[in-house]
């Protein structure tokens, strides 16, 4: 008796019919024409039905069924751990939380689980069904590293989004259906909780922020001014982040998908979960490019700095919200492609974002707090070398994340940072009475004695760029006390320094002033006026020196004397011998020695000025007043005594030193 068998396509309007008859084995094959063709407007199946003869299939054609069969049990047991449903398990809604959408390949719905034999019985899920077949190789993976992350429970439960089971019709055929049913763990992504007006106090009710939760970042209190609450959940979520990733990590995985968009807050257990980890790449894999194995070591470094990145991004948008708008964002993440140094974002944002955004600027201001800890942790999450980016663990150690309740013990590098740090924020201040000057000067020094490049050969590569200067510990001459011809307002001060091919220790060295002649007599109130820049070009070569330090004797009354006991007086007591491993204070440090050649001086000044030389005169000479001598004669810069990515020390012959701060292109 002949098999027949019905398939069904869905998105059809006409029926049609085969009949298909085997003589015998040897015989060609007779194919009858399609014997109708009807509309059904309601059911839109097409209908195939196929006659066959039994017991005339050849041995290649059984074989290819028993392979199938066998590939479908295989794929069957690998997906043994986790529940097979079908689709009458559950109790589809009527509607979608804005938070759950997916990608262009995937439909998604929200159930309820209505079988009552289940362990999940009346438990919301999410049903994601998979349309194309890179979106089915994602859920297929997703099921696959679940064996891994299941082990340890708690964990698991807790800072990942948990994969219940799925449902498909076939496990062979490309064209059937795949659905991933998956936890529900709130409504809404990371993304929408911080696109909301009300997110702060929104986020902390669903937390139910109370001592304890605070206790668990170090903190032991709640409540207080906005910043204060915002950095303490920054703290929260973070640490819960990077728990969870450290957790995929821990198990071979990286997630390489790590974005707002994949993270849920649940508010019954109060973790963020890690989205699905449907890209998920295995540490120990060969590259399918060229067919080498990577070494194992160096594939780990590289996965695990890709993910940190991902962690910087959204550290980024936790606490900068002027970033969750995709224009600015897009000029941070073009900042960093360009090639430039993350230690320079604090530099980049300011003039980025706006004063006057309606974050009110919150974002620099946590960055800011406990010595610029907050742009640090930024920094070497962003770091453009992926094996300088920070690990999960260290991430979590790090004093930003850490609230003041616990002690933590900074590296050498975190306390240069936080020297410097302090000095910027107080030079910017610009208040400079006896006792900030005494504060720069003693940071300075301090900055001087930890600096990571005394040898010269460290500095061929990090002194070219702009630098802007930021302080001067010699003389200050301003306009309030004083009565000039020509009243002067100086805006910028730089220092490009650039390479000469030839010799390699050579450098070109262009001091760029711009200023500002206010002619009427509201100067005090009104700044505008004629603009003018000053210019002088000079070379440097770059050689081996040391800078000796005067005995207790022969110190004069001087500030950078005073500041020099004052930071001896500083590293001897127990608290800074703890954290700079310095056993004696050294009478003299390794500095890189600048030998200036000529300079040449240019200066212009906008209309109706640029014709007037007795102007000119009388404003360079106002200009030479108040900018620091060393930014117009440059042969006065001996030595450079303090130099890393992102700062600048450089001393003159009289002993003052200049403070400046790396810029970029786009800032």
């Amino acid at each position: 008796m002949a098999a027949i068998g019905v398939y069904s396509t869905p998105k059809m309007e006409y029926v049609e019919g085969r009949c298909v008859s085997f003589i015998n084995s040897s015989t060609s094959l007779k194919l009858w024409p399609m014997i109708g063709r009807t509309n059904f407007p309601i059911q839109r199946k097409r209908l195939e039905v196929n006659c066959s003869l039994p017991n005339t299939m050849s041995p290649l054609e059984s074989e290819e069924n028993a392979a199938t069969l066998s590939s479908s049990d295989s794929l069957e047991d690998e997906f043994s751990h986790v529940t097979k449903f079908e689709m009458s398990d559950f109790k589809i809604r009527n509607r979608v939380s804005i938070g759950l959408g997916g990608r262009g390949d995937e439909i998604v719905f929200e159930a309820m689980v209505n079988d009552p034999h289940s362990s999940l019985y009346k438990t919301r899920v999410v049903l994601r069904q998979l349309i194309s077949p890179r979106a089915k190789r994602r859920g297929h993976r997703a099921i696959e590293v679940l064996k891994r992350l299941a082990r340890r429970k708690l964990m698991y439960h807790s800072y990942s989004m948990q994969v219940h089971g799925y449902i498909c019709s076939s496990m062979i055929e490309e064209k059937s259906s795949f659905t991933l049913v998956h936890g529900h763990h709130g409504s809404a992504s990371l993304r929408h909780w911080l696109q909301r007006s009300d997110w702060l106090p929104t986020l902390e009710a669903t937390l139910s922020l109370d001592q304890e939760s605070v206790r668990r970042v170090g903190d032991d209190t709640i409540g207080g001014p906005a910043i204060s609450r915002q950095l303490r959940l920054i703290r929260i979520l973070m640490r819960d982040l990077l728990i969870g990733v450290n957790y995929v990590h821990s198990h071979g995985l990286a997630h390489t998908e790590l974005r707002l968009e994949n993270l849920h807050i649940s508010a019954v257990d109060k973790h963020i979960k890690v989205g699905i980890l449907g890209n998920a790449s295995d540490f120990n894999e060969a590259d399918p490019a060229d067919n080498t194995s990577y070494d194992n070591m160096d594939r780990r470094r590289m996965m695990i700095a890709f993910d940190m990145r991902c962690v910087g991004f959204i550290m980024a948008k936790m606490v900068l919200r002027e970033l969750m708008d995709p224009t600015i964002f897009a000029k941070f993440k073009a900042f960093l492609t360009k090639g430039n140094d993350p230690s320079c974002l604090r530099e980049f944002l300011l003039h980025a974002v706006k004063r006057n955004s309606s974050a009110g600027n919150f974002g620099i201001q946590i960055l800011d707090r406990n010595w610029g800890a907050g742009w640090h942790l930024l920094s070497v999450l962003l770091a453009p070398k992926p094996l300088d980016r920070i690990s999960c663990l260290n991430a979590l150690r790090h004093p930003f994340l850490c609230g003041p309740k616990w002690r933590v013990n900074p590296s050498i590098d975190l306390i240069r940072w936080s020297l410097g740090s302090t000095t910027v924020r107080i030079a910017e201040e610009y208040i400079y009475g006896q006792q900030q000057r005494s504060r720069l000067a003693h940071f300075v020094e301090l900055m001087e004695m930890l600096n990571p490049y005394p040898k010269p050969k460290h500095w061929l590569g990090l002194l070219p760029g702009k630098w802007r200067l930021l302080y001067c510990t010699g003389r200050h001459i301003g306009l309030t006390l004083r009565q000039p011809s020509v009243r002067v307002l100086i805006g910028e001060a730089y220092l490009t320094i650039s390479k000469v091919s030839k010799p390699n220790t050579t450098f070109s060295v262009a001091s760029h002033i711009s200023f500002t002649v206010m002619a009427g007599r509201d100067w005090a109130h009104d700044k505008s006026g004629v603009g003018g820049k000053l210019q002088v070009d000079s070379f440097f070569r770059l050689r081996a020196g040391r800078r000796l330090y005067l005995k207790e004797e022969t110190i004069s009354s001087s500030a950078t004397p005073d500041a020099q006991a004052s930071v001896l007086k500083r590293l001897s007591s127990k608290k800074w011998r703890k954290a700079i491993p310095i056993n004696k204070i050294p009478s003299s440090l390794s500095v890189a020695k600048l030998v200036s050649d000529e300079i040449d001086v240019m200066m212009s000044l906008n209309e109706p000025l640029s014709g007037n030389m007795e102007v000119a005169q009388k404003a360079i000479q106002e200009v030479r007043t108040q900018i620091p001598p060393e930014m117009f004669d440059l042969s006065k810069i001996i030595c450079g005594t303090y130099l890393d990515s992102r700062l600048l020390v450089l001393r003159s012959v009289n002993g003052s030193a200049l403070f400046f701060h790396r810029c970029t292109n786009d800032s």
